[in-house]
């Protein structure tokens, strides 16, 4: 498993600020940063970009946040991280096997894990794009796109609220969502969309000013429009017989984590990294 993890890990210290941990995220394009004391590095917990769509109103940390500082979204992020991260980390083992490593990731539902040693320190971190690189290397391994891809796509219209997009994603689980508009997609809508939307620009302002509601009423078309927000530009479309190599190679390519799969203008379905970590737990 180490020879693909990430070796050379960022962390931040607990007493790190929120507004501190998602420049870094933005800065260095993290999804999830391990939370580790800053002189031993041994891990405390974990923040993730999701963590943030939470806080900024997909879900109940943004409750929290409401209790604490009376909706006032200025004062909390400058709150340190460890009152928002998650404590209860998923991690692997440094003496962990890549088949052990994804068979927790798959069990686990997590879409990447800090690996620690005996001590609880961290020594590195797996995530879904190093498990998509490693499908790429192998080609061997291989399978049916149709046979992983997860059918029923929840999707939404591109009128619908920045703060509908934010508590689907939270209630639903999800980290990307396609758009549709009258039955033709229009556009994908992701967690680091959302980050960017609130880390820079008019979005960012209203964050910092604590006055947040104008930004997540929004309609999505006002990410959708924006193309320094977007990650996913050309959105990946395929057929359902495309193959799991050719789907990873062209993923990879383009440096996106999600394929879209459809048939005669009719979106049939998502492929995402965590389904192709679905994939290589169903070959090991």
């Amino acid at each position: 498993m180490m020879e693909i993890a990430t070796k050379d890990v960022f962390t931040l210290p607990p007493t790190s600020t929120l507004m501190n941990a998602l420049k870094m995220m933005l800065r260095r394009n993290f999804r999830r940063i391990p939370i580790a004391d800053p002189g031993t590095k041994r891990l405390e917990g974990i923040i993730s970009a999701t963590d943030f769509v939470n806080i900024f109103g997909g879900g109940p940390k943004f409750g929290l946040i409401k209790g604490r500082y009376g909706g006032n979204l200025s004062a909390a992020v400058n709150e340190v991280v460890e009152t928002i991260m998650e404590r209860e980390v998923v991690t692997v083992n440094e003496s962990d096997s890549l088949e052990e490593a994804v068979e927790t990731m798959f069990e686990k539902n997590v879409g990447g894990c800090p690996i620690v040693n005996k001590d609880d320190v961290v020594v590195g971190i797996i995530t879904e794009r190093d498990i998509l690189k490693y499908l790429g290397a192998n080609r061997s391994i291989d399978g049916v796109a149709s046979d992983y891809m997860t059918s029923s796509v929840i999707t939404l219209r591109p009128k619908d609220s920045i703060e509908r997009a934010m508590r689907t994603m939270i209630e639903k689980k999800l980290r990307r969502i396609p758009i549709i508009d009258d039955g033709i997609l229009v556009g994908l809508i992701t967690v680091r969309e959302i980050l960017r939307y609130f880390g820079t620009g008019e979005a960012f302002r209203m964050l910092t000013s604590g006055n947040i509601k104008d930004a997540i009423d929004k309609p999505i078309s006002t990410i959708l429009a924006n193309d320094e927000l977007l990650v996913y530009k050309d959105i990946l479309t395929f057929p359902r017989n495309i193959s799991i190599s050719q789907l990873v190679s062209s993923m990879l390519e383009k440096g996106y984590g999600v394929a879209l799969i459809v048939e005669n203008g009719k979106l049939e379905g998502i492929i995402t990294e965590r389904d192709l970590i679905r994939f290589l737990y169903s070959k090991s």
